[in-house]
């Protein structure tokens, strides 16, 4: 997430209520999840198994909850709750906007473009020309998406991240502050869901259609000309490479990325990266010809007991 302007080091810990190491004029441009940090971003962390993660990251400036040695360039926001503070930045930046219509004022529809009855469009949204949107959609606030997208009945785009804390009184949900961007010739199918990034964008590629009931995770990013089957679940911060296709009820980890023109064979759990080009199959996933030969072995375990007797 890119601030609307350049804050000062020392504005954004009075935001907060926190200590600061640096200058009191250190530039701040945004705030951003590790995976996606560049210079002038703050990134997070509250645990020390990370520390060196965050303090050798891009980010210039770490929001952390021990006043540890501040390495050349950047600066430090000491803070006894950074998961709390966080949530503070992302409300104070980009806080709930109420809306009580059906198509929010700030909204920009493209010529050409149908909304079908009691579909819902949030404030800021941007949707490009020629695209058709069924009933009973939900876009939330800050959706963007291109020309000739067609989205089918009762689906999602924005709903926040499943992202939480553990906490002793329960789980302390990270705010989201992203937004979902829709490429051009997009099709995405009926009561699909597709979660708004944390900080950045959950993005789905040109000319990628998506079946009915395909949930996407926060901060995912698919991309062109993907095939995504029915009942698949993507979780957060997975990467899908160009020319994909995944087949029904497939699951997915986080953080792991597919590499282009793989084929995932329904009912495959993808628990690890996998380069492209080739087919997979399974949980754990491994290619599909060897998975295939092991259950072929398998069955033929009766056989060779019977003849071991």
């Amino acid at each position: 997430m890119k601030f609307q302007k350049v804050y000062s080091l020392e504005e954004i810990a009075n935001i907060i209520d926190c200590e600061y190491v640096g200058d009191a004029n250190f530039p701040v441009s945004g705030m951003n999840e590790i995976h996606v940090v560049e210079s002038g971003d703050i990134v997070f962390v509250d645990h020390p198994k990370y520390y060196d993660k965050a303090l050798n990251s891009a980010a210039t400036i770490v929001l952390i909850n021990k006043n540890v040695a501040c390495p050349d360039g950047k600066a430090l926001l000491i803070s006894d709750d950074p998961f709390r503070d966080f949530n503070k930045l992302t409300n104070y930046f980009k806080p709930f906007q109420f809306s009580n219509v059906s198509i929010a004022a700030s909204a920009s529809i493209g010529e050409g473009t149908v909304i079908q009855p009691n579909t819902f469009i949030g404030n800021h949204v941007v949707i490009g020309r020629n695209c058709l949107i069924h009933s009973n959609v939900s876009i939330y606030d800050h959706t963007v998406i291109g020309d000739n997208v067609i989205i089918h009945a009762g689906t999602i785009l924005g709903a926040d991240a499943f992202y939480y804390k553990k906490r002793p009184e329960g789980y302390d949900q990270l705010l989201s502050g992203g937004r979902v961007v829709i490429k051009d010739n997009v099709g995405i199918g009926a009561l699909c869901t597709i979660d708004k990034g944390v900080t950045g964008d959950t993005t789905i590629g040109e000319g990628t259609k998506i079946d009915n009931q395909v949930h996407v995770g926060h901060d995912t990013v698919i991309g062109k000309k993907c095939l995504i089957a029915s009942q698949t679940g993507i979780a957060g911060c997975v990467i899908i490479e160009d020319e994909v296709t995944i087949w029904g009820q497939v699951g997915t980890t986080s953080g792991i990325t597919i590499g282009a023109k793989a084929v995932i064979l329904g009912q495959t759990g993808v628990t690890k990266s996998v380069e492209g080009g080739k087919s997979y199959f399974g949980t754990p996933i491994e290619e599909s010809r060897e998975k295939l030969k092991q259950l072929a072995n398998i069955k033929k375990i009766p056989e060779i007991l019977t003849k071991l007797k």
